[in-house]
């Protein structure tokens, strides 16, 4: 059989199939998995970049049923049951599991793919703080010549990763920069985020969506609500009602579709590009293939859209790998159950916001420690684990984020 993504949901359906009678080609363009809930932390200087990312060779290094593909999905050949790389290899499958997450989506706002900044792979992370640090070097060698909206940044998004994106720059620059600069006013840098609704964090409760509202302005951060972007620019962004921000960075956080992949298979699509999946997340159709994670239009037990969630894409993979061995069994498959494990955000140095089964609701440190012990205990490998424990002690105890390096592109020629 073929996994598509080494994601959440393609690596926890893998490692639940691993003890079955199946030999895995398990397929991502990149040889790393990622803990995308920590990536503005390296976007912000808390982690290193190998800090969230473990090989995938590694994690399957004592499964000798499970084979890895470095490439690209270009192709899927449904009646062939095959699956086509950018490499020119071909990977014939009995049973396929599409979990190849999702993408950034635009809204067709003009401006954003050519000027904003996106936030949804480790390069994009390190590119935002290589920008972010050099904003600030550039101020500090010609500090009476600072462009208008130099050392402004702009987040637009009011969900989890913009709220926590805001204030992780606010420390950063607060603290950090401030040591770094001493000649440099750093009071004059900006943190804007801009939010489309009257709320943020759309999916929690009024008391942390005030909660969040509260301690972002107690940082320092400008919050816009209602204010609904109408293009951006090389120089900054344009509201709905006609204002501009003076900006050289602009952090796209507002929207996500189905990775592109998504269209190559056939069928029902949801608004966000997703695939319309049967209750047991099979292809319409199709029941040897599954699509699960970010790129499936799921629901819930009520019929509602599932979102595009870890915890959905991590239990979708694992269900999806259920009906594999069911059917390998020649039993028949059960339909998707999702069991919602709650919501969090961090807002900064001890605060944050969580929502748990059974209606409780934790906010500032105890909202903080919820948030610190369930993202170790996902992460991939025990090194991960024990480096980020320790940067998140040291962080914490001198306020110093570590990873302030500008690490020159050598990508472009």
């Amino acid at each position: 059989m073929v996994v598509v993504g080494a994601g959440f949901a393609g690596l926890n359906a893998t490692l639940a199939l691993c003890d079955e009678p199946v030999d895995i080609a398990l397929v991502d363009r990149d040889n790393y998995h990622g803990f995308w809930p920590l990536l503005y932390q390296v976007a912000t200087a808390g982690l290193g970049p190998d800090d969230i990312a473990h090989p995938v060779r590694a994690i399957f290094a004592d499964r000798h049923n499970v084979s890895v593909r470095l490439g690209t999905v270009v192709g899927i050949e449904l009646d062939e049951r095959q699956v086509l790389l950018d490499h020119g290899e071909v990977l014939d499958y009995d049973y396929l599991v599409v979990a190849a997450g999702s993408s950034t989506s635009d809204f067709g706002i003009p401006g954003v793919s050519e000027h904003a900044f996106p936030l949804k792979t480790l390069p994009e992370a390190v590119r935002l703080r290589n920008h972010i640090l050099t904003a600030f070097e550039r101020a500090d060698a010609d500090r009476a010549a600072v462009p208008d909206g130099l050392l402004t940044v702009v987040l637009a998004g009011g969900g989890p990763t913009g709220v926590e994106m805001a204030g992780a720059i606010s420390e950063l620059i607060g603290t950090n920069l401030a040591l770094d600069f001493p000649h440099l006013d750093v009071t004059s840098a900006r943190v804007v985020l801009v939010e489309a609704t009257d709320r943020l964090l759309g999916g929690f409760s009024p008391r942390s969506q005030d909660e969040a509202l509260e301690t972002l302005r107690a940082k320092g951060v400008e919050v816009l609500l209602g204010a609904p972007l109408a293009r951006v620019t090389a120089s900054g962004v344009v509201l709905a009602d006609g204002s501009e921000i003076a900006s050289h960075t602009v952090v796209w956080t507002a929207g996500v579709r189905a990775n592109p992949l998504a269209d190559l298979l056939p069928g029902e699509k949801a608004r966000n590009g997703t695939v319309v999946v049967t209750a047991d997340l099979s292809l319409p159709g199709h029941p040897e293939v599954f699509a699960v994670g970010d790129v499936a239009a799921a629901a819930g037990r009520s019929g509602e859209p599932l979102p595009q969630l870890a915890q959905v894409a991590i239990q979708g993979g694992r269900h999806a790998a259920r009906q594999v061995a069911a059917r390998l069994a020649g039993k028949p498959t059960r339909p998707f159950r999702y069991h919602d494990h709650g919501i969090m955000a961090t807002i900064g140095r001890q605060s944050a916001v969580a929502e748990l089964p059974g209606g409780l609701k934790l906010r500032g440190s105890m909202g903080w420690a919820a948030w610190l012990a369930v993202h170790l205990v996902f992460l991939v490998g025990f090194r991960n684990r024990l480096v980020v424990l320790v940067n998140w002690a040291w962080n914490y105890l001198t306020w110093d984020r570590a990873s302030r390096v500008i690490l020159e592109d050598t990508s472009r020629p």
